[in-house]
């Protein structure tokens, strides 16, 4: 793998695309303290708004993949 090839997903998930976001302190810190409070990723709650945002606005594509689980995998019957 040279420096400029992103790592390989882990297997059964798409690629995700990566962007750079610039944003002010204050707006940071209160996305960060909401996203606490619904136990999310600072990154996931953006997303999420993101995903309402453009449901609210019919932009939505037809078939978006669901937005991923973190954490530990669920216990298995086996």
């Amino acid at each position: 793998m040279t420096p400029s090839t992103p790592p390989p997903e882990p297997s059964g998930r798409a690629a995700r695309k990566q962007v750079l976001l610039r944003l002010d302190p204050q707006v940071y810190e209160a996305l960060a303290r909401w996203a606490g409070e619904e136990l999310r990723s600072a990154n996931a709650q953006i997303e999420f708004l993101l995903r309402r945002a453009l449901a609210e606005a019919g932009r939505l594509p037809s078939a978006p993949g669901p937005i991923p689980r973190r954490g530990r995998p669920p216990k298995s019957d086996s």
